[in-house]
């Protein structure tokens, strides 16, 4: 168990009671991981917020700043597949990826949620590894989108790059227009968003070829993912290197 990535899944999630009460927790498992050293600065920056924030402001910001701006959707899938057609077999196969290890996501959960991939690395260190570099091209995206906003919960998508073996900064930062709550919903229900070659280069290079080794990875198979809100009072602090 690689209980760092556990720990990074937990901050990642909808902010709760339990992760407030488990962030000295948190820390002491991020800390522990040697190569999360470049993000711990930031890292600390985040867990400060979540320690000293009202916990409905934190939700509200959180809602805002993941379920209701398009660019920033934790849901990898949502960046790869324009054709919903292929994103209902890819659904399958990682869900399958994560039943090998034992893991399920919870009900209500996709198995693309960014959290979910965090668990299985954390359950599954060396495959999940694997897949997060495949993942590393939109890891990257949604980091440099969270810093231009000043989010501190960039400091979650460095470290997950870090695991990856990946350089933040690599993928070109396209300005991802924000719909309106109201189109939005019209959008959702219309259509899987698209994010093409004219819409965003890096979903491109990298989301589509995610796809596909998410899909070649069904031969070896892994573990699934826990529920949107991953269980951290699991995490400990036996110091390891990750």
């Amino acid at each position: 168990m690689r209980r760092s990535l556990r720990a990074l899944a937990a901050l990642l999630a909808y902010p709760t009671a339990e992760l407030q009460q488990a962030l000295p927790e948190v820390r002491a498992a991020l800390a522990a991981d040697a190569t999360l050293a470049p993000a711990m600065p930031a890292l600390d920056r985040l867990l400060a917020e979540l320690g000293a924030g009202d916990l409905l402001d934190l939700q509200e910001a959180y809602v805002a700043l993941f379920d209701r701006t398009r660019g920033l959707c934790l849901n990898l899938f949502e960046h790869v597949h324009g054709d919903s057609r292929e994103r209902g077999p890819a659904m399958v196969e990682l869900a399958g990826i994560y039943a090998a290890a034992g893991l399920a996501p919870a009900a209500g959960e996709l198995p693309d949620y960014l959290p979910m991939l965090l668990e299985f690395a954390a359950v599954a260190p060396e495959r999940g590894a694997d897949l997060l570099a495949n993942a590393a091209p939109l890891l990257d995206l949604l980091h440099r989108r969270l810093l231009a906003r000043g989010s501190a919960y960039a400091a979650v998508l460095h470290a997950a790059l870090l695991v990856a073996g990946a350089e933040p900064g690599t993928a070109p930062l396209a300005d991802a227009p924000e719909a309106t709550p109201e189109e939005l919903d019209a959008a959702y229900a219309e259509a899987p968003v698209v994010f093409g070659p004219d819409a965003d280069p890096a979903a491109e290079c990298g989301g589509v070829a995610l796809a596909a080794k998410l899909r070649a990875a069904r031969r070896n198979p892994a573990p699934p993912m826990p529920s949107r809100r991953p269980v951290i009072r699991h995490v400990t602090t036996a110091p390891s290197g990750g």
